[in-house]
C-alpha cells in the first residue's frame, strides 16, 4: 500500500474495489488486524491497533468484529448450527444460550431446516449463508467480507448481497466488502477503487437506495466504466 487515507463511519457499508493485486486485500487485512502496517496509523473501534501485539488484537477481533469469506471457511465436521455458534463459544457464552443464539440466526437467514447439516451437505449458497449468519451471530460492530461472492452463480449472488446488507443495516454495524465486481460494489454507500496499492478515487453512493426510475443498471455500467479506466 502507497500513501492510503481513509475513514469509515460506524454504520456505513463500505466496499474497497479493484482488480487482482490493487492492494484491496491488503487493506482489508490491516484494518481487520491480521496484519501490522510497515508506517502509519490504523485506528479500529476507537484502538490504535498499529501499537497493539497480538494478543490484544485478538481480544479487540474476537469482541469486534465478524468475517465472511469468499471459500466459506466451514469446519466440515461441524453442522451449520455448531459453525454458527462458534464465534458465541470463543465469547464464552453458555452452551444452552449458543444454542438459541445461533438457531435465532440460521432461521434468520432461511436455513432453519438445515441446522443440522453439514458443510458438504449444502450447496456453496446455504454455506455461504452459514458464513454470514457466524459472521453476525455475535453481534459485532464490524464485519469485514471478502470477495464474498466469488464462488456463487448470479442469483445466489443476488441473495447473498441483499440478505448481507439487510443484516448490516438492521443492527447498524459497519461493512467493508472487498470485491473486483462493479455489480456487488454498487450495494456500497462509499466506493474506494484502488490501483497498484492506492485509493484512485472515492464514490460516495448507493444506487440501490435510489428509486426505480433512476437507472440502476447505467449506475453500475459507469462503475464497469470506471474500474477499466483504472487497469
Amino acid at each position: 500500500l502507497d500513501g492510503v487515507t481513509l475513514s469509515i463511519q460506524e454504520g456505513e457499508i463500505c466496499c474497497l474495489l479493484g482488480t487482482s493485486g490493487s492492494g484491496k486485500s491488503t487493506l482489508l487485512n490491516l484494518m481487520a488486524g491480521l496484519d501490522k502496517p510497515t508506517s502509519g496509523r490504523l485506528m479500529v473501534c476507537g484502538k490504535r491497533i498499529d501499537k497493539m501485539n497480538e494478543k490484544r488484537i485478538t481480544i479487540l477481533r474476537q469482541k469486534n468484529m465478524g468475517f465472511v469469506f469468499q471459500s466459506y471457511n466451514l469446519l466440515p465436521n461441524l453442522t451449520a448450527l455448531e459453525n454458527v455458534a462458534l464465534p458465541l463459544t470463543f465469547r464464552g457464552v453458555r452452551a444452552k444460550k449458543r444454542r438459541k443464539v445461533a438457531t435465532e440466526m440460521l432461521q434468520a437467514v432461511g436455513l432453519g431446516d438445515r441446522m443440522r447439516h453439514k458443510p458438504t451437505q449444502m450447496s456453496g449458497g446455504q454455506q455461504q449463508r452459514v458464513g454470514i449468519a457466524r459472521a453476525f451471530v455475535a453481534k459485532p460492530r464490524i464485519v469485514f467480507a471478502d470477495e464474498p461472492t466469488g464462488n456463487l452463480d448470479s442469483k445466489t449472488t443476488l441473495d447473498v448481497m441483499e440478505m448481507m446488507i439487510r443484516m448490516a443495516r438492521e443492527n447498524n454495524l459497519t461493512l467493508v466488502i472487498v470485491t473486483h465486481e462493479a455489480e456487488i460494489a454498487s450495494y456500497a454507500d462509499t466506493i474506494y477503487s484502488m490501483k497498484d496499492g492506492r485509493i484512485t478515487k472515492v464514490a460516495k453512493e448507493n444506487v440501490h437506495k435510489k428509486t426505480e426510475q433512476e437507472n440502476i443498471t447505467q449506475r453500475i455500467e459507469e462503475i464497469k466504466k470506471e474500474v477499466q479506466e483504472n487497469l
